[in-house]
């Protein structure tokens, strides 16, 4: 039996029939479709979503990028088991997007594109927004999005459109090969009829599978995790989204070995767990670091290790180290010549937590990491309760947001100083508290971000953190936000600047140069971003200190409408040191002041750079 329908009509049907499946639990994998139409999908795809509204979900964004931002975030806080689609026309909304999947792409969350194209039949060329490529007939923009996109298809005739469809259904549910899938759809091709096959309509479901090790290189994970007298294992965010926080708090718990934790993998252990040291890397906390500077075996548990976890290769200092890799992607799990686990985190922490049931660190190593433990937590304590004069510490507002998040309120960050900030001094209490994505470090992408997150966690609080600098960047979808009654907490910081890139410049050099939010004779702008929250719907609040923060925290919870509190830092401030480096280069030659310093600084420090072969 077949169907008639148009192309735009077809996917529709086939994206609402299409489900997940892992640990026997089904769940339907697009929640809905995030869109802006134009010319170039209103006609097909703008008619089809209004068509099937009833069972696919459509949300208006305001912003191309910031769509596929909230799309991401709704793929991480459901550990990549649900998503949604997005759709724009062609031109620059096809190519606002570009951004957003590679930031996609990058953190590995699936997020379906669907940009409208040029036409297929050409009959029309050139058409509004079409690029002329004078060495190619088939390039439009949407050729842009092939290298940030893990499965890119034109489909140019409707009979296309199963296989491609099928396709990017395969990559979006594999852990391994997951991240942005485009389907760009030519205008004229999404509104021409063709006769579909009922089976393309059918229900499927997509197994998420969890992979087991291969027995003969666990045996080799367990020998050198047997043989090592300070071993550590960095949690990343395959931990979470494996959902193997369970059995890492048990595993760490019983053999005593010390956690760090990558930004994607913070929260895999609760703050308070005897095995849990922190972040780790770049931004880490001193007690991770430490125990990092002396481990003889590190076991990477789903992470990738970035620059920033390994401190651009300078953190795992001794140099006998050895690496164990637990990861569902044999492309990580190889990494910095390691022993090379291939499984889910889950299944993989399972096995080796029961071939090592007799084995332990020993005592002298449990006191260390206690030792330091403790001593990183005085240093929390205190910046959270830093009462700096006359402008708040940026840490005292992270320990304010802390303490209003509870048991399960989720954070919300991205890009600036406060990621670090955050990744040192947040205190989780829940594997889906903190959400800083920081694989791309995409400005812009908190409120975005926080809205997917609270789409699919309605029950929470979400709080998203977001300073001047990434608010001027995008803060569109606070009206969306708005429009779907959907309620977020927004604290904007306001520091006039990039605090992050400013302090930055002073190691290298270059001394806030081109940092500072002011006009040119070097006064602060006469901005008031409250007032722009405002324009947009949200409620405001500005407070000026800390007791303010949390007297208004208090009421934004209580409250049903997205909240903006609006708070002055003093930028200057800084958090405490990690103690750990991060490779920027610094100009070999140079005029300006405090440059040259810089330069022997950053030799200096680059002689701990090393391979792990």
């Amino acid at each position: 039996m077949t169907t008639r329908l148009t192309v735009a009509q077809a996917l529709v049907r086939f994206l609402t029939a299409q489900e997940t499946e892992r640990d026997g639990v089904r769940r339907r994998f697009f929640a809905g479709t995030f869109g802006i139409f134009g010319h170039g999908n209103l006609a097909g795809m703008g008619q089809a979503l209004r068509e099937y509204a009833d069972t696919m979900p459509y949300h208006l964004a305001r912003n191309e990028q910031a769509m596929v931002h909230s799309a991401a975030a709704y793929a991480r806080m459901t550990n990549r088991l649900a998503t949604y689609a997005c759709t724009t026309s062609v031109g620059p909304g096809a190519t606002n997007m570009v951004t957003g999947a590679a930031g996609a792409t990058i953190n590995r969350l699936p997020v379906l594109l669907l940009p409208g194209d040029t036409f297929a039949t050409r009959v029309a060329d050139p058409v509004l927004q079409q690029l002329e490529a004078p060495y190619a007939g088939d390039v439009s923009v949407n050729d842009c999005l092939r290298p940030v996109s893990r499965y890119f298809d034109r489909v140019n005739r409707p009979e296309q459109l199963v296989e491609a469809a099928l396709r990017a259904m395969r990559v979006l549910t594999d852990p391994v090969e997951t991240g942005a899938v485009t389907l760009a759809l030519p205008q004229d091709v999404q509104a021409e009829a063709y006769d579909w096959p009922d089976e393309f309509f059918a229900t499927r479901v997509w197994h998420v599978a969890r992979p087991v090790p291969e027995p003969a290189a666990l045996d080799r994970a367990v020998a050198a995790i047997r043989s090592a007298r300070r071993p550590l294992i960095v949690a990343g965010g395959g931990v979470i989204y494996s959902e193997a926080t369970e059995a890492l708090a048990a595993f760490a718990e019983r053999t005593g070995v010390a956690v760090g934790e990558t930004q994607a993998g913070k929260g895999a252990l609760h703050h308070d767990h005897p095995s849990a040291v922190g972040a780790i890397g770049a931004t880490g906390t001193t007690a991770a670091n430490e125990l990092a500077a002396h481990a003889d075996l590190v076991i990477g548990i789903g992470t990738r290790y970035s620059d920033f976890t390994t401190a651009s290769r300078t953190l795992f200092a001794d140099p006998d180290v050895r690496f164990v890799n637990l990861n569902v992607a044999a492309f990580d799990a190889a990494k910095h010549s390691g022993l090379s686990l291939v499984a889910d985190a889950r299944a993989g922490v399972a096995a080796l937590d029961e071939a090592l049931a007799d084995w332990q660190v020993d005592d002298a190593y449990l006191v260390r990491a206690a030792q330091l433990t403790a001593a990183w937590n005085e240093t929390v304590d205190r910046a959270y309760a830093l009462d700096h004069r006359p402008l708040p510490a940026q840490s005292a507002v992270i320990g304010a947001v802390n303490d209003a998040a509870g048991e399960r309120g989720v954070v919300v960050c991205a890009a600036g100083s406060m990621p670090g900030d955050l990744h040192k001094l947040w205190r989780p209490r829940d594997p889906k508290q903190y959400h800083v994505e920081y694989g791309y470090s995409c400005m812009g992408y908190e409120i975005a971000g926080g809205l997917g997150v609270k789409l699919a966690a309605p029950d929470r609080d979400v709080f998203v953190l977001v300073g001047d600098g990434s608010y001027l960047m995008m803060s569109s979808e606070l009206a969306t936000a708005v429009a779907e009654g959907v309620k977020l907490i927004v604290v904007l910081v306001v520091n006039h600047g990039f605090a992050s890139i400013g302090a930055l410049s002073e190691t290298v050099g270059v001394n806030r140069f081109g940092t500072w939010y002011r006009d040119r004779d070097g006064a602060n702008l006469p901005t008031d971003l409250a007032a722009n929250a405002a324009s947009l719907g949200a409620h405001t609040i500005s407070v000026a200190d800390i007791d303010g923060l949390r007297a208004a925290l208090s009421t934004a919870q209580a409250s049903d409408r997205t909240t903006v509190i609006q708070i002055e830092t003093d930028p200057l401030v800084h958090a405490p040191d990690s103690q750990a480096w991060w490779d920027v280069p610094v100009a070999e030659v140079a005029r300006t002041s405090g440059t040259d310093a810089a330069r022997a600084a950053y030799e200096k420090a680059k002689q701990a750079q090393r391979d792990y072969l």
